[in-house]
């Protein structure tokens, strides 16, 4: 399997383009008793190859399967299989902040991603995949509210208002994670927040799987009275191994990760989410336990690059 790295974000005005087709089924069906909604999914894979490893992908806020192309097809061309079921606060369900439902949606996006990795056998024979991919190498990958989902299922809790830790929600087969723009601490959260997202305290001590966390120079958020240190919290305050990579120049979007010219998107950078998108390949290759040669060159690039992104591991 090939990874397509990339190792500068200046000075590649796009990035490399995929070097293997991808195909992708859509819409699979999970069963999930009670949820009220279908929970749906997409299955991306590359065209040829044997024992890939699989993603799990949690998307942000509002979006849904049809969303990421810049990254699921990159991870899919390095070799993965990438599954990405539609969280009930997707736009399409039309369920907003002040929908009764909606204080419990960050359970049920935990549940969405337990119901995959339970059913995964199931849905990877859906799609044609059950002799190709190695369920063994599992990961969770997240972006946002996304990131929150994804790495409860690596192992951070979410506390109570007294800072009681709450439910273990970590799944057995997941392996190793990324979180992309994961929210921090709950104790800087703006008033907003408080009121309408209460389950945005996260602790992440407990956090033990090996994960890369990548956090934006200039991601501000509304969410939070600090800057984008913020982002940084998943990294500092879980145990080693960790891995944080830091695109100095990147926003929330990180330069369109949920897709090419999208509303949300306010510092449009392909090269730079093709960066990111090697960068997760490759540590989820080496942590895996599927070679460290890709991860090791990127460090080795960071190390001397220009200093608009870096690399810090633990």
């Amino acid at each position: 399997m090939s990874s397509q790295l990339s190792t500068s974000v200046r000075t590649s005005p796009s990035p490399r383009p995929l070097d293997r087709q991808v195909v992708s089924v859509k819409p699979l069906t999970v069963p999930a008793p009670g949820r009220g909604i279908d929970l749906q999914v997409k299955v991306t894979a590359p065209r040829t190859g044997r024992d890939l490893p699989v993603i799990v992908f949690s998307h942000g806020n509002a979006w849904s399967l049809d969303g990421y192309g810049p990254l699921v097809d990159r991870w899919a061309a390095a070799g993965f299989v990438v599954v990405q079921p539609t969280h009930l606060d997707s736009r399409r369900h039309a369920i907003g902040w002040d929908d009764p439902r909606f204080a419990g949606i960050w359970r049920v996006r935990i549940a969405d991603l337990h119901a995959v990795l339970d059913h995964l056998g199931d849905l990877l024979a859906e799609a044609g995949l059950a002799d190709r991919a190695d369920r063994g190498r599992t990961a969770v990958v997240g972006h946002s509210w996304g990131a929150q989902t994804a790495g409860a299922l690596l192992g951070a809790r979410v506390l109570d208002a007294d800072g009681v830790p709450g439910e273990d929600f970590s799944h057995p087969a997941v392996a190793a994670g990324a979180l992309i723009a994961a929210t921090g601490t709950g104790d800087s959260l703006t008033p907003f927040a408080v009121e309408h997202l209460p389950f945005m305290r996260p602790d992440f001590s407990t956090m033990t799987a090996p994960t890369l966390v990548v956090a934006g120079g200039e991601d501000r958020s509304q969410l939070s009275t600090r800057g984008p240190e913020w982002f940084t919290d998943a990294y500092h305050l879980a145990p080693a191994p960790k891995s944080l990579l830091t695109l100095a120049e990147a926003e929330h979007t990180m330069g369109g990760v949920a897709g090419e010219r999208v509303a949300e998107t306010t510092d449009e950078d392909p090269a730079r989410v093709a960066l990111l998108a090697d960068a997760v390949a490759a540590h989820l290759r080496a942590a895996l336990g599927l070679g460290t040669d890709e991860w090791t060159a990127l460090r080795t690039a960071a190390d001397h690059g220009d200093g608009t992104w870096s690399i810090t591991v633990k």
